[in-house]
């Protein structure tokens, strides 16, 4: 047996290695500033810890800090550095689990009989930067599950006890370092000293494994560098986020609140909020008409049935709010958790033909989906939420036409608001647990791969994320960064072989027999709360255009002009430019302060001169002064700027 191995690079290129080499040798024999910069390693596909031996053939790729893969794994080997701190500074603490997450990482604790002071978070931040000059290498441990149940006896941690419960011997890895052991599948750095920078960011509350029966934990959410400097950019970027907080400036520009006694998650719309909301679904609507889709509504409740036959009951009923039930015997409703089903049963209400194909129904649904009340963040986490959705029925042949239509309408939307940076999910099933799943595998097939070609025939920059795909079809998500470089899931597009088969759905084909339509799912906002909170934080409240709730604040030099003021105001309502007028006593430096704080577009100045002129004299938001123009004239130059930006 030969006791070389070839290790194949990102770049097609080979080399051989020793059996039982790692990839931190591999690095090494590249160059030694690679090896220091290597955080783990994707073997075959699978990332791996950098100094576990590769015992054959592989297809290398060495992940550093540059790599989401490479941040995950530090993140992952600080929250365990994290434990270790807590653990030296809490003796007796026990442990819940400690993931990473987007940005960063957290741990849930049970901090027993002791207090836990919120005011030492930065005490045990130096803990975790002296254990981490140590340079302490993580290990990685096989252990049969009896000896996992012995250790965590003789800790006393029913938390580890529990998840042991669930793991099958032989499947089972401890990791170690310093003076520190855990409950792990890894991978992790290779040592403690590549964390130089590290942050606790907040503290909240967490139930054991998400139970609202169980205890409550503590959760120490925290992020972690490579460089003091990262982290010092990463918390002015926080700073700007805070500014951008979409719960901050709704509340500031009166789009929405909420309310105890209507109950959390459940936002009310003000006046201009409702205004912002009613723009985006007439931009929606009228695109959709122009695409061919007809209109539908169905009820806010549904038949409990429903759900059982689309499968979302047995997916989500737990997620759903409880049934409810009428003075008939047996009969159960449910708020509705999604609009597919009912949109099933309008296309079955008559027959139809190859030639009524495709069928288009968008409706804006407002749908109910039960969130903890810890889950719940203003309108990016909320209990009822309105949904532009659509579904289209079409014949197999028509699918990937369809489709790249739908493709064209969400970047439609994307160009429409601002969105320029995005890039394209395909989100396809977890080859591993196909449970997770309904339908035939040879559909599966044909969704996927119909997915992935439209995609690349639009020339869309994609990435595959394998387990991202809905329990009924796979999808193409598309994953917007906004101004802040944050990551946001925005419009989302699903090829669906199974609904149509549950629904029992046909049309009569050419053939004159009876054949199964093809569903896709499509939303270019998702939720209309969410959206719109994403819309919020990336342009700082200061909505494009045709798009903003007042567009213009008309504003009078002296109380002298106000009935001039009222006389714009209502020619300019006739031409669709939203606005109110400034009547306040003050002097018109401060209506103008005012008006600049409030991200009012443009603020139409009146006095002798205008009034005398037929005219206003115009200032921007952010820019000033940029002249007078007749009445006429602005109501030209108005919907010029706001056709730039919407066609």
């Amino acid at each position: 047996m030969s006791d070389q191995i070839t290790i194949t690079l990102p770049d097609g290129s080979k080399r051989q290695y020793e059996k039982g080499s790692t990839a931190l040798d591999v690095a090494m024999s590249i160059s030694e500033g690679l090896a220091r910069n290597v955080l783990a390693a994707k073997v075959n596909g699978e990332v791996r810890d950098s100094f576990r031996p590769i015992e054959e053939d592989a297809e290398l790729q060495l992940l550093t800090w540059n790599d989401e893969e490479g941040k995950s794994t530090m993140w992952h080997s600080s929250a365990h550095l994290m434990a270790e701190a807590l653990e030296a500074l809490y003796p007796g603490i026990k442990l819940g689990i400690g993931p990473p997450i987007e940005n960063g990482f957290y741990y849930d604790i049970d901090f027993g009989d002791q207090e836990f002071d919120a005011d030492n978070l930065e005490a045990i931040e130096k803990k975790m930067l002296e254990l981490a000059r140590g340079k302490n290498e993580f290990t990685r441990k096989e252990i049969s599950k009896a000896d996992a149940i012995k250790y965590y006896k003789e800790k006393d941690d029913e938390y580890k006890l529990e998840l042991i419960d669930g793991l099958e011997d032989g499947s089972i890895t401890f990791y170690n370092q310093g003076n520190f052991t855990d409950l792990c599948r890894g991978p992790h750095i290779p040592h403690t000293g590549y964390i130089k920078a590290v942050k606790i960011l907040n503290v909240a509350g967490a139930y054991w494994r998400g139970d609202e029966n169980r205890k409550q934990l503590t959760r120490l959410y925290a992020i972690s560098f490579p460089k003091q400097k990262e982290l010092k950019e990463y918390l002015e970027l926080l700073e700007q986020a805070k500014l951008r907080d979409h719960r901050k400036i709704g509340k500031e520009l009166e789009l929405f609140t909420f309310s105890e006694k209507v109950g959390k998650g459940l936002p009310l719309w003000l006046p201009k909020g409702a205004v912002l909301r009613e723009r985006l679904e007439n931009f929606m609507r009228k695109a959709q008409l122009k695409a061919g889709y007809d209109q539908v509504v169905s009820p806010h409740i549904g038949g409990k049935e429903l759900y059982v036959t689309s499968g979302h009951y047995a997916k989500y009923g737990e997620d759903s709010f409880q049934p409810i039930k009428t003075p008939a015997e047996d009969e159960e409703f449910l708020l509705k958790p999604m609009n597919c089903p009912h949109h099933c049963e309008i296309y079955k209400s008559r027959p139809r033909s190859y030639k009524d194909l495709p069928i288009r129904y968008a409706e804006f649904g407002t749908v109910y989906r039960y969130e903890q009340s810890g889950e719940l963040h203003g309108l990016t986490r909320v209990r009822g939420f309105t949904q532009d959705d659509a579904h289209i029925f079409c014949r197999q042949d028509q699918v990937k036409e369809e489709f790249a239509k739908v493709i064209d309408l969400v970047l439609h939307v994307f160009g429409a608001l601002g969105f320029g940076d995005f890039t394209a999910q395909v989100s396809l099933r977890d080859p591993d647990n196909p449970e997770k799943y309904i339908g035939k595998d040879e559909d599966w097939d044909r969704a996927e791969r119909e997915i992935q070609e439209v995609a690349d025939e639009k020339g869309l920059q994609t990435v595959v994320e394998y387990g991202e795909a809905a329990f009924y079809g796979p999808k193409l998500d598309f994953m917007v960064k906004d101004a802040l470089g944050r990551k946001w899931q925005l419009g989302t597009i699903q090829v669906d072989y199974s609904l149509p088969d549950r629904f029992e759905l046909e049309y009569v084909g050419s053939d004159n027999q009876k054949h199964r339509p093809v569903m896709i799912h499509r939303a270019p906002f998702g939720s209309m709360e969410r959206f719109i909170a994403i819309l919020i934080e990336n342009c700082a409240g200061e909505f494009p255009l045709w798009l903003a709730p007042e567009q213009i604040a008309i504003l009078p030099i002296s109380e002298k002009y106000h009935d001039y003021a009222k006389q714009i105001y209502l020619e300019m309502q006739e031409q669709d430019i939203r606005g109110f007028i400034d009547e306040r006593d003050e002097k018109i430096g401060k209506k103008i302060r005012d008006a600049e704080v409030k991200k009012i577009p443009y603020m139409l100045i009146v006095g002798e001169k205008e009034e005398a002129d037929g005219a206003v004299s115009v200032r921007k938001h952010g820019e000033g002064d940029i002249g007078s123009m007749k009445k006429d004239e602005f109501v030209r130059f108005f919907h010029n700027k706001v056709a730039e930006l919407i066609n």
